[in-house]
This record gives structure tokens, C-alpha cells and sequence, in this order.
């Protein structure tokens, strides 16, 4: 809380240039980052796809040479001289003259298929027939692990992977890791009986062949694993020797990273499923974000450029808003030490602008208050004056109308006794020892001594009717604000009209505001009369300040109640008036719901 006050009691300029580089630069950076990282998504998730196309390219090449040497064997199990051969039904002789086609039929595999490093067919009993591939005549392949694995596997092609230990030696003498070999056992199908194995080596420079060229960045590799993770294939040179089991996690396909030598390696695998065998993808990671270097480069480029003229116009644009709110807390500071002449001479149109021609304004309406505050203060001296030459004591004009009064009745005239009564009700609330409130009671009292003496005198035009809940007559209203309102509607109403009128007075609350309605059954007024009356009303404050020419004005009584209300309570309250030519005129006072409480000088009638 403390650090963000001194934030605040900093000068404006440089909170609006940290403004503008914050709403400018930092969304730059923070878009740079989410750039970044997408891009390197993106990239990785490419880099990736691509990885496994190529994978699956070498997998379906993989797969279609395996799948011919599947085919190999069904060719070589339907020959009908090797079909004799495992049956070995025919006679000594029969044999010797077609073991050389049989050789030579082999031989025409190795021919038309390159990838065919050699053919070995041998029948249960060990005796073998070969293009290429010869084992000693003291050993009995049907022995040998391969032989053993293509019987367990019921007439199911295998692959058994590169040789290890097996007494058959090539023509061309191939190496162990040079081929891979291929079993299938050929099993009779009425007696499920297995008649013999034919073996094929494929020679791994195929495999070679498929996946040296394809080159994963600048050093990364494509290497193969069998189905008991011995390797197939990989590069003189590779970045790890070999796979562990439990990196793949017996998954078909994948990604995974490991850190090798402080090396970060990239793995993509995808597995065969014909083959079994797994192809995997390896590559430094580094490899993988050049492009994404080169971006971050772009955009460290990009948010330098932007600071280097962003600053300058941040500054600029700071001084352009803060240079004349300077200049107008300098004028502030002009009037707040009292000179008022000051003037904010700016030509904008902005805000600012705004806010200096609302200060020239605010000035001229402080000069026209303090005229009107010392014309008022004039005013009130000179009322007090008069006030002072017309002073007459009250008591001894009270006990004269209770003379008058005694005298009238005592010669029985009650009606001037009524009448004399009624004034002396009028002048008592009137003078109410100064008091600006009353209570709603005593006004009410007021108007009703000021219609009894009016009803006397207009007996056969006058009726009047007042309605006032008991809960409203203790609040508080402003003195002598009814007497103008009836007296206007005397007057300019029931007075021109023709027959007996009436006039209701009537209090209520509404909207937790005291309404007081007037309303008369008088003449009226037009549309163009009652339209300068209402915009009499809004004026009221200002034309009833030169009291000398307006006194004798008509209307001038309810503009003076208008004033006072106005004055004493704001805009909020006032007077409402509406009135049709021929049907009458209503008058409505909406005043403050002042309860049981008295205002500052005003005290409660004894």
C-alpha cells in the first residue's frame, strides 16, 4: 500500500510514459513468447510428422522385401521336386539325378531376387539340398537353433535375425552381421507332421541401402531393431550404441528425448507390424531449432526496434498530455491564490480542452456567486434597515385585534369578531418570532384564517376544502409558502369566473417526498400563459432578485415560494403547475419529508 502511494504522488508525464511502454511494449514480448512457443510446437510437431513419414517409407520397404522372402518359401514348398525331397519316397537314384535341378532351381531365387544372400531347404531327416550355403557332413542341422525355432513355430514364417552359432558357412562367405535369416517350416497338411525347414538369408546391405541416405538433420540417422532389441542396422558412427528395452515401453510407435553424453537426443519410433521390427528416428534436439533460433532472433530484432522508437514517442506523446495539465495547475494555483482573471487560452479540443474551458467557466461563475453574495449581503442590510423603521411591537398589535374583537362581539357582530379573529391567526403565524419552518399544522392553520377572510368576502364565489392526514401535520415545511398559491388562485381563478368556486387543498406522500396540491376550479389559463408561467418557474431564483421591479409582476408571489424552495432544498423540489383554459388550475408542492427534528436556527412554536 505504501509503495503504490508513492506510485501515485508521482508526476503524471511518467506515469503516462510507463504507461505507454507498458501497454506497447510488454504485449510485444509476451506475444513474442507465445510466438515462440508455438512455432516450436508447431516445428517440433512437423519435424516429428515428417520423421515418421520417412519411418514409414523404410518400414514398407523393409516389410515388402520380408514379404518376399515369405513368398520365396511358399514357391520352393510347391515345387514338386522339393516336395520329394522332404518326403524322400523315391529311390536313391531318382534323388542324385534331381538334386542338381533342385540346386538349380534354388539358384534362380538368388538370381532374380539380389537381396537373396543364400537358400537352404532340409528335411527331417538332416538331409539338405542349398545354392549357396553348405554346413560339415558330421553335422545334423536339424540340431541347430534356427531349425528348432521354425518347428516350434507350426508352418509360420519367422524371422530369426542375424545367425549366431550356426554351422553353415557361405559360398561367398558372408558374415555373421551381414545377413539376416529367415525360417518357415514346411509341414504336411493332413498329418501336421513337419516335413523340413527352408532357411533364406537376406542380406543387411538392402536394409542398408533403404536407410543410410535418409539423413535426419545434420547428423541424425534412421537405425533398425529386431523384436529382442538386437540391432538390425545402424550407422558405423551412431550417437548411442544401443537402445535400452525399456526406453520404447512396449509402444508401436513414439517420441521420446534422453540426455546422452550432456547430449539431447530425440527419438521417433514407429514399429512394423509384419516385420516386428522396431525403425527408430535419432537426432540431436538442437538440430530441430535452427528455425526456431532464427525466429528468436527476428524477434528480439523486432522488440529492439520498437523500444529504440517507442521510448521517443512515448515521451512525446506524455509531454503533449502533461505539458497543459501543467500549464492548468498553474493557472489552478493563480486562482486558488485569488486571482480570479485568470484565463486557460488554449485552442484543443480533447478532453484536456474541455477540462480548461469547464475551469474558465467554473471561474466566471465563482465571480457572478460572489457578485450575487455581496448584492444579497447588500440587500439583507438594507431589509434589516427597513425592518427596523417598520417595526411595530406584535403584542401590542395583538392585544388591539383582541379588542376589536371583544367590541364586535360584545355589540353582537360575529362576523366582524370571525373576521378580526382570523386576522390576528394571519398576522401571529406570520411573524412566527422569526422563524423560517413551521410545522405543516400551523402553515395550515395560516391558510385557513386566510380563506375564512377571503370567503367573507367573496361568500356567494368561494368554497374551499382541506384534506391533511393527522401523520403530516408535526413536519416541517418552509413559512407563508400557500398563502401566494391561494391568493393566485383567488384571484386569476375563482374571481373571473362565473358562479360558486372551489379550491382543494390536499397533503400526501409520494415517492418519500410531501406533495401539497392546490387545485381550483377557475378560469385557467391558455397554453401560451401557462408555458411562460413554467418557464417563470425555472427562472424563479433570477428574476425574483430585483424585488423593487417585479413585486407588482403577476405571479410573483409563487415565484417567490419557487425561489425559497429552491434556494433551501435544491432542484430536486418545487412547484409544478398545469392549468386548461375552462376546467382549472392544479399547483403541486414537492418539499422534503422533514420529521420531528429542527433545522439549525429554527425552533418549535411554544
Amino acid at each position: 500500500m505504501k509503495s503504490w502511494i508513492q506510485i501515485n504522488n508521482l508526476p503524471i508525464r511518467f506515469k503516462l510514459i510507463s504507461h505507454f511502454l507498458f501497454v506497447s511494449i510488454i504485449p510485444i514480448i509476451c506475444l513474442g513468447f507465445l510466438i515462440n512457443w508455438t512455432v516450436e510446437r508447431v516445428l517440433e510437431e512437423q519435424v516429428n510428422n515428417n520423421t515418421l513419414q520417412l519411418i514409414n517409407k523404410v518400414n514398407e520397404t523393409l516389410e515388402f522385401h520380408i514379404n518376399n522372402m515369405q513368398s520365396i518359401t511358399y514357391f520352393i514348398a510347391a515345387n514338386k521336386d522339393i516336395q520329394q525331397f522332404l518326403n524322400q519316397n523315391q529311390e536313391e537314384v531318382i534323388y542324385k539325378v534331381n538334386e542338381y535341378d533342385m540346386t538349380d532351381y534354388l539358384r534362380n531365387f538368388t538370381t532374380l531376387s539380389p537381396e537373396v544372400a543364400g537358400l537352404l531347404v532340409i528335411n527331417s531327416e538332416g538331409d539338405y539340398i542349398s545354392n549357396e550355403l553348405y554346413a560339415p557332413s558330421e553335422k545334423n542341422l536339424t540340431d541347430e537353433y534356427w531349425y528348432q525355432e521354425a518347428v516350434d513355430n507350426k508352418g509360420i514364417f519367422k524371422i530369426i535375425g542375424k545367425p549366431k552359432g550356426r554351422s553353415i558357412t557361405s559360398l561367398v562367405n558372408y558374415k555373421n552381421d551381414e545377413v539376416i535369416s529367415v525360417v518357415r517350416a514346411i509341414v504336411d497338411p493332413y498329418t501336421q507332421k513337419v516335413q523340413g525347414v527352408i532357411l533364406i538369408d537376406l542380406k543387411v546391405r538392402v536394409i542398408a541401402e533403404t536407410v543410410r541416405d535418409i539423413r535426419l538433420g545434420k547428423t541424425g540417422y534412421l537405425m533398425v531393431i529386431d523384436d529382442q532389441n538386437n540391432t538390425i542396422y545402424q550407422p558405423n558412427d551412431p550417437l548411442i550404441e544401443s537402445i535400452p528395452d525399456h526406453w520404447l515401453e512396449e509402444k508401436n510407435t513414439g517420441t521420446f528425448s534422453k540426455i546422452i553424453e550432456g547430449q539431447k537426443l530425440q527419438f521417433i519410433f514407429n514399429k512394423s507390424p509384419f516385420a516386428n521390427w522396431t525403425t527408430i528416428g535419432v537426432f540431436p534436439a538442437e538440430e530441430t531449432i535452427f528455425e526456431i533460433r532464427e525466429i528468436r532472433f527476428y524477434l528480439v530484432f523486432f522488440v529492439f526496434i520498437l523500444m529504440l522508437f517507442g521510448i521517443p514517442v512515448s515521451y512525446f506523446l506524455s509531454n503533449s498530455i502533461s505539458k497543459p495539465i501543467s500549464e492548468l495547475m498553474r493557472f489552478m494555483r493563480k486562482a486558488e491564490g485569488g486571482n480570479l482573471a485568470v484565463r486557460y487560452h488554449e485552442n484543443r479540443h480533447d478532453e484536456i480542452g474541455l477540462l480548461g474551458r469547464s475551469f474558465n467557466k467554473m471561474l466566471v461563475q465563482m465571480n457572478h456567486l460572489m457578485f450575487l453574495t455581496k448584492r444579497h449581503e447588500r440587500q439583507k442590510r438594507e431589509a434589516e434597515f427597513r425592518s427596523l423603521q417598520a417595526n411595530i411591537n406584535p403584542h401590542f398589535l395583538y392585544n388591539t385585534l383582541d379588542t376589536i374583537q371583544w367590541m364586535a362581539r360584545k355589540r353582537k357582530a360575529d362576523d366582524v369578531a370571525e373576521v378580526v379573529e382570523s386576522l390576528a391567526k394571519l398576522f401571529r403565524i406570520g411573524l412566527s418570532k422569526g422563524r423560517h419552518k413551521i410545522t405543516l399544522s400551523e402553515e395550515i392553520e395560516h391558510i385557513e384564517s386566510y380563506l375564512m377572510i377571503q370567503q367573507i368576502r367573496y361568500r356567494e364565489k368561494l368554497n374551499y376544502q382541506i384534506q391533511i392526514g393527522e401523520n403530516y401535520r408535526s413536519l416541517y415545511v418552509l413559512k407563508f409558502i400557500l398563502q401566494p398559491i391561494v391568493e393566485n388562485a383567488i384571484y386569476h381563478g375563482i374571481k373571473e369566473r362565473r358562479g360558486l368556486g372551489h379550491i382543494t387543498v390536499t397533503v400526501n406522500a409520494k415517492e418519500e417526498k410531501l406533495s401539497i396540491i392546490i387545485q381550483d376550479d377557475g378560469v385557467g389559463m391558455s397554453e401560451l400563459q401557462l408555458e411562460e408561467m413554467r418557464q417563470a418557474l425555472s427562472e424563479a431564483i433570477i428574476r425574483t432578485e430585483n424585488q423593487e421591479e417585479n413585486r407588482d409582476k403577476k405571479g410573483y408571489g409563487m415565484l417567490n415560494v419557487q425561489a425559497r424552495i429552491l434556494l433551501t432544498f435544491g432542484e430536486e423540489y418545487g412547484i409544478y403547475i398545469d392549468s386548461k383554459t375552462g376546467v382549472g388550475t392544479r399547483v403541486e408542492i414537492t418539499l422534503p419529508i422533514l420529521g420531528d427534528y429542527i433545522l439549525k436556527g429554527d425552533k418549535p412554536n411554544a
